[in-house]
């Protein structure tokens, strides 16, 4: 099996091929691929086995080879993926064969870090315009750009071909920008801000949340913590006390009212899970936390 040029199927002269329908898990893993592909061909690497990239993007090599196949793409055997085509390949799925023309609204301190991130351009995107509503900001250069009031959106976005937007604001002003945007014509919406946007139909969101994936691993902390508290040596090695011993379905009773429960217990909630406090349950870190 061989790997294919993508665009290589076309009805019409000058058609543009149907991209393939991708799980959105998918679609998340991809740019993750591409970084280290680039990565290995600045390195020197004209080919890459399933396991060597995989280990570069940090997944299981068989959830790449899937991921891959859905590209139609299935490496070499006995050779592996040719990098430069994957780089191809991978970038016309993502739609990097062309600029993208950005606008980003909203201007303090992350506003500022964001316009002047140089790794945009080197991904395929152009930080078009900068807008605010705030009139001491408006008419500032950041980084080449002159700082537009947000009532000129409109015209900004038709003129510089603009459809994707990047809110950097307050929570408080989101909504009403991402309003804003998608009266412009934007169709995609990166969001900083702390909040969830509504959108119509056909409008997508990317919400990036700082403090959320701190809690996050503020979990994993508090349950590394918690794992280490439970006694492992000692004389009192595998002996339960009184308030750990077992309930009437099995499950070892913890301090706090936790429970302990094993995978393969047939009288826990569905799945196997483990109670938490609050109603919560988790089969694993991942389920714990999302996907």
């Amino acid at each position: 099996m061989s790997q294919q040029r993508p665009g290589g199927q076309s009805g019409q002269p000058g058609a543009v091929p149907a991209l393939p329908d991708l799980p959105e898990a998918t679609v998340a893993r991809l740019p993750e691929y591409l970084r280290a592909l680039h990565n290995l061909a600045e390195s020197g690497n004209d080919t890459v086995s399933s396991e060597g990239l995989a280990a570069a993007a940090g997944v299981n090599s068989a959830k790449l080879r899937k991921d891959l196949s859905h590209l139609g793409s299935y490496g070499t055997r006995g050779v592996g993926y040719d990098v430069a085509l994957l780089i191809e390949q991978i970038e016309y799925v993502l739609g990097l064969t062309q600029r993208r023309a950005v606008a980003l609204v909203g201007v303090g301190n992350l506003g500022h870090a964001l316009a002047g991130y140089a790794g945009f351009a080197t991904r395929g995107f152009r930080i078009a315009a900068l807008f605010d509503a705030d009139p001491s900001r408006v008419g500032e250069l950041i980084n080449g750009l002159v700082v537009r009031h947000i009532e000129d959106l409109t015209e900004t976005a038709a003129a510089e071909s603009i459809a994707i937007g990047v809110i950097a604001t307050p929570a408080a002003a989101a909504q009403s920008v991402a309003d804003q945007l998608v009266a412009a014509g934007v169709t995609s919406i990166l969001n900083f801000a702390p909040c969830v946007l509504s959108v119509p139909e056909g409008v997508d969101v990317r919400k990036v949340d700082l403090a959320i994936e701190l809690q996050i691993l503020s979990f994993h902390e508090h349950r590394k913590a918690s794992l280490t508290s439970l006694p492992a040596t000692g004389s009192g090695a595998g002996k339960l006390r009184p308030e750990e011993r077992s309930d009437e379905g099995g499950a070892r009773r913890l301090p706090g009212a936790f429970s302990e429960r094993s995978e393969r217990s047939q009288h826990g909630p569905a799945g196997g899970l483990t109670a938490l406090p609050g109603g919560l349950s988790a089969t694993g870190t991942e389920e714990a936390v999302g996907t």
